[in-house]
This record gives structure tokens, sequence and C-alpha cells, in this order.
């Protein structure tokens, strides 16, 4: 593989970072998350198929680790007993490329079956879609083409969701205003735990 090749994948992939639509939904969508997580004792519920589930998985783990309680929720799995974790207070953020994800359709009446009142949030391609109608927030994508040659394979989009997922916990580790001594206490061993207690005990001085 040439370099021309390598940098053309490079340009679509950033270009289409910086054509995600920046709208009024990703305050809607933090709002949603402080108000049920850190004011109302609740936590965030992540779910999606295939690529955009792992994309999924990942936001959760990386919200956990800054102080924003979530957890990932397999919606096949959850038509199994796994939806029991869903109680009172808690909010679902769905991952959708196409918008049209079947499990998904039917994860969202099944969750008001528990708890009517759950709000959803959408990260999706699709924002017409009868997943989005669904949703209380919908962020879009901007729904750019993937890279694969064959224009299938989720690539760009699964850059687009990942992104998207950053600007959530970034901006709610702001609104929570989360320290280097909240990440130390989550962070105990490793590379990062040691430099978050350094930076805190720097903060202290």
């Amino acid at each position: 593989m040439d370099k021309d090749t390598i940098q053309s994948i490079l340009d679509r992939e950033a270009e289409a970072v910086r054509r995600i639509p920046i709208t009024v939904e990703y305050e809607r969508a933090v709002d949603l998350i402080v108000h049920h997580v850190h004011e109302r004792g609740g936590k965030l519920i992540t779910s999606g198929m295939g690529k955009a589930g792992q994309i999924a998985m990942n936001i959760a783990t990386t919200f956990s680790s800054t102080g924003t309680p979530a957890f990932f929720l397999h919606p096949s799995e959850a038509q199994h007993g796994d939806l029991g974790i869903i109680q009172k207070n808690d909010l679902i953020l769905l991952i959708s490329n196409s918008g049209k994800t079947r499990e998904l359709e039917e994860l969202v009446p099944l969750a008001k079956g528990l708890v009517p009142e759950i709000p959803f949030i959408l990260i999706t391609g699709n924002p017409e879609s009868d997943l989005a109608r669904m949703a209380d927030v919908c962020l879009s994508t901007g729904s750019p083409a993937e890279v694969c040659p064959l224009g299938l394979t989720p690539t760009t989009s699964t850059t687009v969701m990942t992104v998207i997922g950053d600007i959530l916990v970034v901006t709610t580790m702001r609104r929570i205003g989360f320290t280097n001594k909240d990440y130390a206490k989550r962070h105990h061993g490793g590379y990062l735990g040691d430099k978050s207690r350094k930076q805190s005990e720097g903060e202290r001085r």
C-alpha cells in the first residue's frame, strides 16, 4: 500500500469527523445524562449490535471510568433476561448506523415495559428512521461514506460514532467537575492510575 492511499483514507476519515452535525441535541443529551445519573442516582445503559455494539461497549466503559456509571446491554441478550438491569432513573444510549436495527427497535418497547418514562438517546446515520422517532434525543453522524472499498464494512461510521461518544463523555466530565483525584480513585493500577495520582498531588500543592 502506497502513502497516497493511506493519506487518502486518513483525509476521508478526518473529513467525516469534521462534518459531524453540531446541534443543540448534544446539550440535551448531556442534560439527560447528568440529570438521571448524577442527580437521580440512575445509570447510563448503552446498546448496539455488531460493530456498533462494540462502540457502545467502549462508550460505557469510558463513561464508567470518568465518574458516570454505565453498563453495556446486548440487545439480543436483553430478551433473555438481561433486560433486568434496567431500573428507575436509568437512561439508554442506542447506537445504530442504519437506524433500522431490529433488535434495538424491539428493545425500546421492552425497556419501556419496565420503566415507562425511561429516555433514549440515539446515535445514528439515519435521523429520519423509525428508531430516531422513538428516541428523545437523536445525534446524527452525518451519514459519512465508508472508506471500505466495497462501501459496506463499518469503518468511517464507527470512527464518527466513537468521536460522538467522546464528545458526550468529555462534556459530561466538565459538567460534573470530574478531577484528577476522582480519576485516581477509579484507576488504582497501571500508567493512567499512576499519572492521575501524580497530577492530583500536584493540584494539592
